[in-house]
């Protein structure tokens, strides 16, 4: 297989059903894969919260994904389904906006941006580096690149909004970030106290190595009470990287398209790149510039941060549900191989960072 094959044949690739003459689906054919999405999160949930090392949106994906290969899904479902994936997965990213400030990078991530930006720059080129050598797709090394540097299923959800990933490949990506997320927590608390790290050091290897904000709070917890309120902060500043992220992904694949399309206006250009570039991400600005300035009453934060995971994980229900895990298993071992490899070069660059920048 070449660098340029998929690693998922493309007839092997789960597309939502659209009704032929229309471009978008009614509420009335929303609605049942929305209800039975929205149950499944509402179980995921209460999982969740009996097994919070895992997760609700890991339950979700799972719960999906087991659901889907007992029995396929009915057409009624489909579009639901589709807009629960796409739709309540770009909305869940603009209220996680509404927990995020501007001003947490200046106050508190400066110390960290080196160590942040090194790791991200790890997880990028080596997702860009080995992903080609392994043979996988340029969406699903794209996908476990940005979930591996950034911030796992958020990461993922902004960066498939952009890219318009398969179902399958963001079900891979999802599964194989959460699965070295949960063997992080599993084996970060007692190698930090093993390599003797500070609550300060540890805070900041979990808040760059360590990929959902839960995850980062269970292992810095786990190893010491101190090291947990420096290891959100780092994880919070580390979410921004979302937006220039993004939007560098969303401008590469529009040039490229261009170019594709051989010599073209500069409006024709603009037109595909507001295409290309959804409206949420917008949106995620506007939230991150309210909740900057105070306009969003801090009492309501709690409130939100639930209602954005309860939307992941919806999102990731349908997901699940849109996923034949046969398809899945045809992607063999090579993506997980990518994940595990991203980990432990993130891992280690983060340590070793530490200490050429003096933070260990």
């Amino acid at each position: 297989m070449t660098n340029q094959q998929s690693a998922i044949p493309e007839e092997l690739h789960v597309e939502p059903v659209v009704p032929k003459g229309r471009n978008r689906a009614s509420l009335r054919e929303i609605a049942p894969g929305l209800a039975v999405a929205t149950a499944l999160a509402g179980i995921a949930t209460v999982l969740g919260k009996v097994a919070p090392i895992v997760g609700a949106p890991v339950f979700a994906i799972v719960i999906g994904i087991v659901v889907s290969t007992m029995r396929k899904n009915s057409p009624k479902l489909l579009p639901g389904l589709s807009f629960s994936s796409k739709a309540v997965l770009q909305g869940s990213i603009v209220v996680l906006g509404t927990g995020l400030s501007f001003r947490q990078v200046v106050s508190t991530g400066t110390s960290s941006l080196p160590v942040l930006l090194g790791t991200l720059s790890v997880a990028l080129l080596g997702a860009w580096i080995f992903g080609r050598t392994l043979g996988i797709s340029k969406d699903l090394r794209t996908l476990i690149g940005v979930g591996t540097g950034i911030c796992g299923a958020s990461a993922i959800a902004a960066t498939d909004a952009v890219i318009e990933a398969s179902e399958t490949d963001v079900s891979y990506a999802i599964a194989t970030i959460f699965a070295f997320n949960v063997l992080a927590v599993l084996t970060f608390p007692t190698f930090g106290h093993l390599i003797s790290l500070t609550p300060h050091a540890f805070g900041l290897w979990a808040g760059t190595a360590v990929n959902d904000m839960s995850s980062v709070v269970a292992a810095a917890s786990i190893f010491s009470l101190h090291s947990t309120p420096y290891a959100i902060i780092v994880k919070l500043t580390r979410t921004l990287m979302i937006i220039p992220i993004t939007i560098a992904i969303a401008f590469w694949r529009s040039k490229k398209a261009a170019n594709d399309l051989g010599p073209v206006s500069r409006f024709h250009h603009f037109k595909h790149v507001h295409k290309v570039l959804p409206i949420f991400i917008g949106w995620f600005l506007l939230a991150v510039f309210l909740n900057t300035f105070g306009l969003i009453p801090s009492g309501v934060h709690t409130t939100l941060s639930e209602l954005a995971q309860f939307m992941i994980t919806i999102a990731l229900g349908a997901i699940g549900l849109s996923t034949r895990v046969d398809k899945i298993r045809l992607a063999g071992l090579r993506p997980l191989a990518l994940g595990a490899i991203l980990w432990i070069l993130v891992a280690a660059s983060s340590l070793l960072l530490q200490l050429a920048t003096g933070t260990l």
